[in-house]
């Protein structure tokens, strides 16, 4: 066992008090629960609580992540922008499909999300480009608001025990399902 390996078992994974949450009694819809979620994080003080990693696929079919903030969420989507000249507006013109994950540390929460993507319109994006902190005056036809539109949200409360609270919500249609993961369900890491 290496020194980096005992430091990393000991480094503490969430704050003493975490909230609780009962994937039973999740709402229905759940753009309800992300806002819900969202406000929490902006009303702890959680830092850049709109920030999240962004995913596309690249041209070989390999994932490429960045850290995005989220600019709007409305009945589109979940709005983000860029430069249309960078690495992932060419990813999503090729294959306009994302994912994103938020992680709330001090709440303990993390919440995935995947979609297709869709541009918004030039308007959209111009508005969006003058309300930059760097807006200079100058126009920027190469700046581009898009909206992911979810058809996948996972969302999860974590627990000291680590037998994380988990709740899966997939789009059927323009309804919602949804149902609470068990940890005998769970793919992959908490």
């Amino acid at each position: 066992m290496t020194e980096l390996r005992h430091v990393l078992r000991i480094l503490p994974s969430f704050p003493a008090e975490l909230s609780g949450f009962d994937p039973d009694a999740a709402p229905a819809d759940p753009l309800e629960l992300f806002r819900a979620w969202l406000d929490d994080a902006i009303a702890s003080g959680e830092r850049q609580p709109h920030a999240m990693t962004f995913s596309t696929i690249d041209e070989d079919g390999r994932p490429a992540h960045r850290t995005l903030i989220v600019k709007d969420i409305d009945e589109r989507g979940i709005h983000v922008s860029s430069s249309l000249a960078s690495r992932k507006a060419a990813h999503l013109a090729a294959r306009p499909w994302a994912g994103m994950l938020f992680f709330w540390r001090e709440l303990g929460r993390q919440v995935e999300v995947g979609g297709p993507v869709e541009a918004l319109s030039r308007e959209e994006s111009e508005a969006d480009w003058r309300e930059r902190p760097s807006y200079d005056g100058r126009e920027n036809p190469d700046w581009q608001v898009w909206a992911l539109r979810p058809e996948r949200f996972e969302f999860l409360q974590a627990t000291h025990d680590r037998n994380h609270a988990r709740v899966e919500y997939v789009r059927d249609g323009i309804a919602w399902d949804h149902r609470p993961l068990r940890a005998s369900e769970q793919v992959g890491p908490a």
